[in-house]
């Protein structure tokens, strides 16, 4: 496994805004914004030694997601969270190590030969937050928007839970992710690390303010879609729109590819793929009497089906070509492949839906639908069996937030839950 002294530090980098931590572990925020009690839907269910763990630091979890809520950090510069991870982490005897990159934990729990590895994902989104909340992003374009927040405390409560296990039946390897909100994804810098060195399965949580709290939605088969970018740029010469016959009108062979590339696709690709090609942006021209000489297209082509999304990039390819042949403009294709579909594995699913129906009982469970979202998580899934599952925030009553706007928030009771269902899928699949 490829990874750095955790101790290291990259000069000029290190944030002043460092999370202060006690000596037994506990989070003490700038602020002092009091945590109130967050009621576990899941106590008496066990095992004691986790029910332990929870009653008695629960403040600390919520505490902890609360205090990275308020210090986000972008991908791949997520220095003060991955330096508190690290602390948490060794305040209770673990060894973990940061990825080379100097953003990321890895970190394994228990020993044996059977190895489950549970992840997490670090960054957050380049957007200014609107809540309100007392403990509200304190950066200014950057706000924790997708739970990233939740999964990492989720992720740091599982691993000193299982530290206080008297005995576990297996190894638990934490994976603490950069960058999953920029494609092709952080989770290939875990695994050129080494994170799936000897790991049998591999299982995640991720928010879904759809979802009231205390339900988890699984799915076997694809749960996200693949991602790719295509950014197009066309050239001309340019001139005077009296006169289009003695030029190339490129903002009409713009139009041309807006408007036709998405249906020569949908004759191209099988319809029960869930492919999809959408346009986010668009630019060309100032006045409107003159030709351009160059413009860009920018879009998400998405599918659900991974033998599909091999074929996707000659296909686009090819048809971009045909399209603009006609009108002399110049063209410049940058097809960049992002994630693949996150395909949850039978045997995995059964596991974690047996470690959530442990961990909260049978009402918990529900289906999910498909998503066209994009998740690296698929990445690890290309390589290990696995499951993904989505964790209910939704307090029940109220408006539900959507994952990437500025006002979205979360029920913190789900950072119980989260634990909970972490644990009890890990003791499902290690036995």
């Amino acid at each position: 496994m490829t990874v750095l002294d955790s101790r290291r530090e990259r000069p000029g980098e290190r944030d002043k805004r460092q999370a202060g931590v006690t000596d037994h572990g506990a989070l003490i925020t700038d602020a002092g914004v009091s945590v109130a009690p967050v009621p576990d839907l899941g106590a008496g269910r066990g095992p004691f030694w986790l029910d332990e763990w929870l009653r008695a630091n629960a403040a600390d979890l919520v505490s902890w997601r609360r205090r990275i809520h308020a210090n986000p950090e972008l991908s791949r510069r997520e220095y003060a969270t991955t330096e508190m991870i690290v602390g948490l982490l060794r305040s209770v005897g673990l060894r973990p190590s940061v990825l080379p990159g100097g953003t990321g934990v890895i970190c394994d729990i228990g020993s044996g030969p059977i190895c489950v590895a549970l992840r997490a994902d670090l960054d957050a989104l380049p957007l200014t937050e609107a809540t309100g909340l007392p403990f509200a992003s304190t950066v200014h374009g950057a706000a924790h928007a997708c739970g990233h927040d939740a999964h990492t405390a989720i992720l740091l409560a599982t691993a000193r839970a299982l530290a206080t296990a008297p005995e576990l039946p297996g190894r638990v390897r934490l994976i603490f992710q950069p960058a999953e909100e920029v494609m092709p994804g952080g989770a290939l810098d875990a695994i050129t690390a080494g994170a799936l060195e000897g790991v049998d399965r591999i299982f995640g949580l991720h928010c879904d303010p759809r979802l009231p709290v205390g339900r988890i939605g699984t799915r076997v088969g694809a749960l996200t879609s693949a991602a790719d970018l295509i950014e197009l740029r066309l050239t001309s010469p340019g001139g005077h729109t009296s006169r289009p016959h003695l030029t190339a009108d490129l903002v009409h062979a713009l139009g041309t590819v807006i408007t036709s590339l998405p249906s020569v696709l949908s004759r191209r690709v099988d319809p029960r793929s869930g492919t999809v090609l959408v346009w986010g942006a668009v630019h060309a021209g100032e006045a409107p009497n003159a030709v351009p000489q160059d413009g860009k297209l920018l879009g998400t082509l998405r599918t659900a089906d991974h033998a599909v999304w091999s074929e996707l990039e000659p296909l686009v390819a090819g048809a971009v070509e045909s399209l603009l042949a006609p009108t002399g403009v110049g063209f410049e294709l940058d097809y960049r492949r992002g994630v693949p579909p996150v395909v949850c594995d039978p045997d995995s699913t059964y596991l974690l839906r047996a470690g959530a129906e442990a961990a909260l009982g049978e009402d918990s469970l529900t289906g999910t639908e498909q998503s066209s979202g994009g998740e690296d998580f698929g990445w690890y899934l290309e390589h290990v069996p696995g499951a993904f599952a989505r964790l209910g925030v939704w307090p029940g009553e109220g408006a539900q937030r959507d994952l990437h706007q500025p006002t979205f928030e979360l029920d913190e009771r789900a950072l119980l839950v989260g634990t909970r269902v972490m644990v009890h899928t890990a003791l499902a699949a290690l036995c």
